[in-house]
């Protein structure tokens, strides 16, 4: 059973405020709680509507289908919702080795989470976002990662001071940039992406040393823009296929 102090902790823990507040964040799946068990994340609690393998009887709390609806962020939940303590936020490596990603004041929760599994998917082991991009542990960037999260080293930071100490060549993405498919690319170096309304930011543009843009081919030429997630895969693409690594 579940009290109604539990509930309104859970249902707090969508506000950013209070993920920081209790250091707890929301996982919900099968699948995105058995890889966040297998990483160095720390499990505080399950509540399941089944057995839950792998998860100690002390960890797991049994519910009904219609209390699992009360605590979801979810339209459909998923039979489990986990809650895990939020880890110290991780250092930037030493060493940028190979391509790292930046992030200039994303917003949706949806495009950071599959920007997260891109990178995982495609080998950048490290994320750096703008001190104004939303929170990695919003419910909704968690489940759209479906467990990269724990393979991505993500860090917060004054995106300009970051790239300005960069000895790296920072590519950034633009309408009016040179055709990615033309180019030679590096195989270290840092990406830029930009907010999904207004691209890449006035401080960052004067950061970046190279302009990329992936050229529209349609009859049309009316679509006035790719989503940023669709773009950095695509990106992320022509980095790996340029570089064979």
């Amino acid at each position: 059973m579940l009290s109604k102090n539990q509930i309104k902790l859970i249902n707090s823990l969508g506000q950013k405020k209070y993920r920081q507040k209790h250091r707890l964040f929301v996982a919900e799946g099968i699948k995105t709680i058995g890889e966040l068990l297998n990483s160095e994340f720390k499990l505080h609690q399950v509540f399941t509507t089944a057995p839950f393998d792998g998860v100690a009887t002390a960890y797991e709390t049994r519910i009904s289908p219609a209390e699992l609806n009360k605590i979801s962020f979810l339209k459909s939940p998923n039979t489990a919702l986990a809650l895990f303590s939020m880890p110290e936020e991780q250092e930037l490596a030493n060493a940028q080795e190979g391509l790292t990603v930046a992030l200039d004041g994303i917003q949706d929760p949806g495009n950071l989470g599959t920007i997260i599994r891109l990178c995982d998917w495609f080998g950048v082991t490290q994320l750096v976002c703008s001190l104004n991009t939303v929170d990695c542990y919003n419910p909704k960037v968690i489940q759209a990662t479906m467990g990269s999260i724990k393979r991505v080293r993500l860090c917060y930071r004054d995106l300009e001071t970051f790239l300005g100490a960069s000895k790296q060549p920072v590519f950034g993405a633009f309408m009016d940039g040179e055709n990615v498919y033309g180019k030679s690319l590096p195989q270290q170096g840092i990406l830029v992406m930009g907010n999904e309304a207004n691209g890449i930011s006035a401080g960052i543009k004067a950061c970046i040393t190279e302009k990329l843009a992936i050229p529209q081919f349609g009859v049309h030429q009316e679509t006035e823009s790719l989503n940023v997630a669709t773009a950095t895969a695509i990106l992320l693409s022509e980095f790996k296929r340029a570089t064979g690594r």
